[in-house]
């Protein structure tokens, strides 16, 4: 699975390797490491889990010295045993240990959210629901945390405020109720504009389905509640559940016949997968 868009991927990588490098570059390569020694390293997975993040580890050493060779092993969205190479590089031994740490950040956090999206996924298989993600990403890096959702075989949210019409409980709030949230946001939207309502009583579910949407959030639903919702929706309508999930309730959520369960958690709290760099002295070098 290959992230979409190359120039997107370049702008954050060489975000972070600016901020890594900071003022001198890396001074302590440059003070040890001769200039012209060479060598060939392997990204190593340190623990089981899904990869993800491959195409900014390439980019990362690629952007630090154009002569380092990047030959991938795997690809993103495979299973990883531990102790299996990824990829080798090879090259100025100063620009692949300059490039080590930033390679390794976007692999590791991509791939933990990858693994963590996997987990979630096996817990909802025996059912028609899918797992997505939300926008509850870290700041500049969510193109590529919902790529890694992708990758660990999720769905992918909204990635901005722009890509759909969702009414929140403060946008009621604010709109006077749920009727007339949804009559504005219906005479606002362009044909291709989905439009998604979050409710967390039946009540209001009751008012969505006499006035229409095409999703309804439903949030914090406990699953007897969930399964109700389901039946009263009656398939009028997407349903997505929301709100307490984590990977002792998906099972139990996806079983009350939900279309979607929103995960927060697979993008603010995945844990890194550990990956590490093996790196060899070449012997003309």
């Amino acid at each position: 699975m290959q992230f979409g868009n190359p120039l997107l991927l370049i702008d954050i990588v060489r975000a972070a390797l600016i901020e890594d490098f900071g003022r001198a570059g890396d001074i302590t390569s440059a003070a040890c490491i001769p200039a012209q020694r060479t060598a060939t390293a392997q990204l190593v997975a340190r623990r089981a889990g899904r990869l993800a993040g491959l195409a900014a580890a390439e980019a990362a050493f690629r952007l630090t010295d154009e002569r380092i060779r990047f030959t991938a092993h795997r690809h993103d969205g495979d299973a990883l045993a531990a102790g299996e190479a990824i990829a080798t590089v090879a090259g100025p031994a100063r620009a692949v240990l300059a490039a080590e740490r930033v390679a390794l950040n976007f692999l590791g956090r991509l791939s933990g959210i990858a693994t963590l999206t996997a987990a979630y996924a096996a817990e909802v298989a025996h059912t028609r629901t899918r797992i997505c993600d939300t926008r509850k990403t870290t700041p500049g890096l969510r193109a590529l945390e919902k790529h890694a959702v992708a990758c660990g075989g999720g769905l992918n949210h909204r990635f901005g405020l722009d890509d759909a019409i969702l009414i929140k409980d403060n946008h009621i709030a604010v709109a006077g109720g749920v009727r007339p949230a949804l009559r504005a946001a219906k005479a606002a939207a362009g044909h291709l504009v989905k439009i998604e309502i979050e409710v967390d009583t039946l009540d209001q579910l009751a008012e969505v389905i006499a006035e229409g949407a095409d999703v309804v959030m439903l949030d914090n639903m406990a699953p007897g509640m969930l399964a109700e919702a389901v039946a009263m929706v009656g398939g009028r309508m997407r349903t997505e559940a929301s709100g307490g999930v984590d990977l002792t309730s998906v099972r139990a959520i996806a079983e009350t016949g939900v279309d979607a369960i929103s995960v927060g958690a697979l993008t603010h709290s995945a844990p890194v997968l550990d990956i590490g760099l093996d790196i060899a002295v070449d012997a003309a070098g």
